[in-house]
């Protein structure tokens, strides 16, 4: 069944809701207890022969992956020894200047406003000026006309940072109609770059940038200005009252079911469109998205071919192929996995061959009431707040795509103490889907074997970040530098054994 209409989308998420929030009856718990005290007398009574050597193995079923200690499928490995460090150093001085100002727009979605808001904060106290609330994106795909005080705490952002950068809410009005610089600052720009642009103040009192995402460099910052980028993001930058509140409500809620995976399930129309990846879609579906490929102006590239995009890993992972790698890891079919995403291209169609594996699938719509989410409505970055606190909450955080979501929740999982990130290999994987779609290769113990040594490395242990790619020369390199805010180690992390 393919869910077309918002009508029997709710339909839906009201089904299952009804099922995710019902409480067990006391009948219900009784036949619970007597099934399990049934089960272990038959166990222990059984005649079955346990085997003691390799010739009385039982066979291993190609149907089902082996079992898995619970500690390794929850818990993370590598991560003591760590903590955040962000408390500036001893040369650290509060901003004097009060007199200059900096507006900006910030442009993308959620998490791109995120991180480049960030990064205004410390390019303004580079500059030594007065940031002026940030006004928030509402051209982009998703159309949100949500200001900053809809989605952030605006008086914790402002008080929050008054050691680091004088903030304020909105330009004075004497200054509303003066000439100002309207200013785009160059991609991935040096602390030398914007201390050049500082001779903007000589004819103006006022820099307008037009666009926030990816302003500073990632590496070669002094560490003041990158612990203050980890204040701005993880301690200033905090969702507003309405939204925390009901993220840790649906946190809360969703653990009494015990622990989980929060799947960042990039099944959209519009990434798939974008990425032109068609793997496992009907002729009529690749059709739909290459039109919405043509038709969007701001997307560069227009023609693409699907099978050299999987081939090279630059496509999100299909649901079903989410499924496969989940159970090969050895996670079992009770998993209660939690789906951080907008719709999902074709509805429970594509949905239902990850449904199959693990019935416990759950959208917010299902673990929130109608009421709680109504004033969000509309309102997709408001939404999608709520899905990044549920994924920086959950047990193991899943992104089948790494996109500014998927970095930006890797990251904070780091700085929070490196929580369980799995990060799919998805070249690799590609080879492993095709396999076994040849018949060369079947579930079980060596897909098993297979996948869990392709990501043993790759859950999210401390790591110092990657630089650019190499024989790539000039400002092209900047572009390929892991993200600062992907992991913020060294700089916003340290060894509890160095750090004092």
């Amino acid at each position: 069944m393919v869910i077309k209409s918002n009508s029997s989308r709710s339909s839906y998420y009201s089904q299952h809701r009804t099922r995710f929030l019902r409480r067990p009856s006391p009948s219900s718990i009784s036949a619970y207890i007597f099934l399990l005290v049934f089960s272990i007398v038959f166990f222990i009574f059984s005649p079955w022969k346990i085997p003691h050597d390799d010739h009385e193995k039982i066979p291993f079923s190609t149907e089902d992956p082996p079992q898995v200690p619970e500690e390794r499928l929850w818990n993370a490995r590598f991560n003591h020894g760590f903590t955040p460090c962000v408390k500036p150093t001893k040369r650290y001085r509060v901003p004097q200047n009060r007199d200059r100002y900096l507006t900006v727009r910030s442009n993308g979605g959620l998490n791109q406003m995120r991180t480049g808001i960030s990064d205004m904060v410390a390019i303004a106290r580079i500059m030594d000026a007065t940031l002026v609330i940030p006004q928030l994106d509402r051209k982009s795909f998703w159309q949100d006309s949500s200001t900053f005080s809809d989605i952030f705490d605006e008086f914790h952002f402002i008080t929050a940072l008054q050691g680091d950068v004088r903030i304020v809410k909105e330009l004075p009005k004497e200054l509303e109609s003066t000439p100002r610089a309207r200013k785009h600052f160059t991609s991935w720009a040096s602390m030398g770059y914007y201390e050049e642009m500082t001779r903007l103040w000589n004819d103006y009192q006022v820099i307008h940038v037009p666009k926030s995402d990816s302003r500073l460099s990632n590496n070669d910052l002094p560490l003041d200005i990158q612990r203050l980028r980890c204040r701005a993001l993880y301690h200033a930058l905090r969702f507003s009252p309405p939204i925390e509140n009901l993220g840790k409500k649906l946190v809360e809620r969703l653990r009494l079911h015990g622990q989980y995976i929060a799947l960042h399930l990039r099944f959209e129309k519009d990434m798939l469109s974008f990425t032109g990846c068609t793997y496992g879609l009907s002729e009529t579906e690749a059709e739909e998205l290459r039109i919405m490929r043509e038709n969007t102006n701001h997307w560069k590239t227009k023609k693409i071919n699907s099978t050299e995009q999987r081939i090279g890993g630059y496509c999100p992972l299909t649901p079903k192929e989410v499924g496969i790698f989940l159970q090969a890891l050895g996670y079992p079919p009770s998993t209660w996995i939690y789906i951080a995403a907008g719709e999902i291209y074709g509805g429970d169609f594509h949905l239902s061959e990850l449904r199959s594996r693990f019935p416990n699938l759950v959208f917010k719509e299902m673990v929130a009431t109608p009421e709680e989410l109504r004033m969000f409505a509309n309102h997709a970055s408001q939404t999608a707040a709520i899905d990044y606190i549920m994924s920086v909450e959950s047990d193991v955080f899943v992104p089948s795509y790494s996109g500014n979501m998927a970095r930006a929740v890797e990251g904070h999982r780091r700085f929070l103490g490196h929580r369980k990130t799995i990060t799919p290999d998805r070249k690799g994987l590609v080879g492993v889907f095709d396999k076994m779609e040849r018949g060369e290769l079947e579930e079980g113990s060596s897909l098993s074997s297979i996948v869990t040594q392709m990501h043993k490395h790759r859950q999210g242990g401390p790591r110092k970040r990657g630089g650019s790619f190499p024989g790539i020369k000039g400002r092209a390199r900047f572009r390929t530098e892991e993200s600062f805010y992907e992991n913020p180690f060294p700089e916003c992390i340290c060894s509890t054994k160095t750090h004092v």
